[in-house]
Order: C-alpha cells, then structure tokens, then sequence
C-alpha cells in the first residue's frame, strides 16, 4: 500500500506563526505533527509515503532528509497554486501511475487520538475486494456546512456502504450528520476523475466530488472511526490536539 499526506496548505488559520513554521511542523511532544502522520501510514502497512508540499514549505523536506529511517519511504511532490484538496491529491497523480491497490490519503492537519482509523480502513477495504473506504466522524448540526457529508446504507454500527456525497451542505440540506474526517483509502480511477473535476464549492477543485462521481463506477464505503480526530490547522484544535497526546 502506498500513501498520500497533502501539506501544501498555507495555514491561514494560525498566522502570524505559519509565515515561517508550517502547520505540519508545529511540535506534538518531541516530533513535528506530520511524524505522527507518516508514522500512522507506515503503521497501516504503507512502504512509500508521498507528500504534497508547496514551493515555500521546504523545511519539511529538509527535515524528513534528516531522517534515515522515514526519508526512505518518503517521496515529494509540489502544488505551486493553491486550488483546493482535490487539486493537492491530483499533484501526486504520477506517483501512483498503474497502481491497482487503493491510495491511503491521510490529511496533513489532522491528527486522531486513541485508535488511528488507516489500519482498520485498510482491513475494511480488503474484506470487500479493496473497496474504497473514507473515515467518518458526527458532527454537531451547526458545523456541517464546514464537512463533506454522506449518505449511505448501513452495514453495521460503524460501517456503512455510501449512497452520496455532498461538499460543504447546509443543515437543512445535509443527507445526515456524518462527515469525511481526515481519512481516505481511494482507488486510483481518483486521479483520473481529478483530472477532468470542474471547480467545486469555494471554486476549488473538491476531492469529495470526485469521490461522489467513483461512486458511480466503484463501491465506497464509510468507516465511523472510534478514534477523535484534532485539527492542527488552527490555535483551539492544536491546544486540544496537545492536551489530547498528553
């Protein structure tokens, strides 16, 4: 299994300090944010980890170069124009060139405490055929316009088979409470639907739409995972992300 971090995001949400120290950089203990990540992928039984970085993100090259033990399952490549999640996979496109297995994409900002959701994803895509898997978490009716949501039909209390997609609803147009937190097993046909995705919400180029449109060719399942995911991306969730690996 290979696996997919993009980092390339600018880190808006916790300026000033991301003007020098990329997100992914800020320290969880004695590593960087984007160790546990890598670590996590490894764990789940990736050999090779691609990284999505930006021109200005360098640092985290070089820090991975530092590391004889990572750097060798770690490869690069680069998104020089932000235009969005589904943009950012796309960059890593000829990395996985022929690839049959599903791609692991993990967020570059996201971190999960207690049991990390990649190992079990992975085990439930091999027990359908290596179906595609996206983890899941409930969120509160007041957030749901900030999440890909889904519907689907439930295969047992944490599993289900997804029947749609929707990037960003309202509460009252939302299919449920169920949104797409951090976690993707994807079959590779992603990047070719990347490829001709018109832009999406926000007019960026939406991973969950090309999600949605795999689901009409390929099955996609949904995994409510038992562990919490934090946001690193901005002061309050990296607190918590602290107080959280503590």
């Amino acid at each position: 299994m290979k696996a997919l971090i993009p980092a390339a995001g600018r880190g808006t949400r916790f300026l000033p300090v991301t003007r020098v120290v990329p997100k992914e950089m800020l320290p969880v203990g004695s590593k960087p944010a984007i160790q546990l990540i890598v670590e996590e992928a490894v764990a789940a039984g990736a050999d090779e980890v691609v990284i999505v970085i930006s021109p200005e993100k360098e640092i985290i090259k070089r820090y991975f170069d530092g590391d004889a033990e990572l750097s060798a399952r770690v490869r690069w490549a680069c998104q020089a124009e932000q235009r969005g999640l589904g943009h950012a996979v796309l960059q890593a496109a000829e990395a996985f060139a022929g690839e049959s297995e599903p791609v692991l994409v993990l967020l570059g900002d996201a971190l999960v405490s207690g049991e990390a959701p990649s190992a079990a994803m992975a085990a439930i895509s091999r027990a359908h055929g290596n179906a595609s898997v996206v983890g899941l978490e409930r969120v509160p009716r007041e957030r749901i316009s900030r999440y890909g949501i889904v519907a689907g039909v439930p295969e047992d209390d944490r599993t289900l088979k997804l029947t749609d997609l929707v990037e960003k609803p309202s509460p009252e147009e939302a299919p449920s409470d169920l949104a797409i937190a951090g976690r993707y097993l994807l079959h590779p046909d992603v990047f070719a639907l990347l490829a001709s995705q018109p832009p999406g919400h926000g007019g960026e180029i939406q991973l969950t739409d090309a999600i949605r449109r795999l689901l009409s060719t390929r099955p996609v399942f949904g995994f409510r995972y038992p562990g919490r995911r934090h946001d690193i991306g901005n002061p309050g969730g990296y607190l918590e992300t602290l107080q959280a690996f503590a």
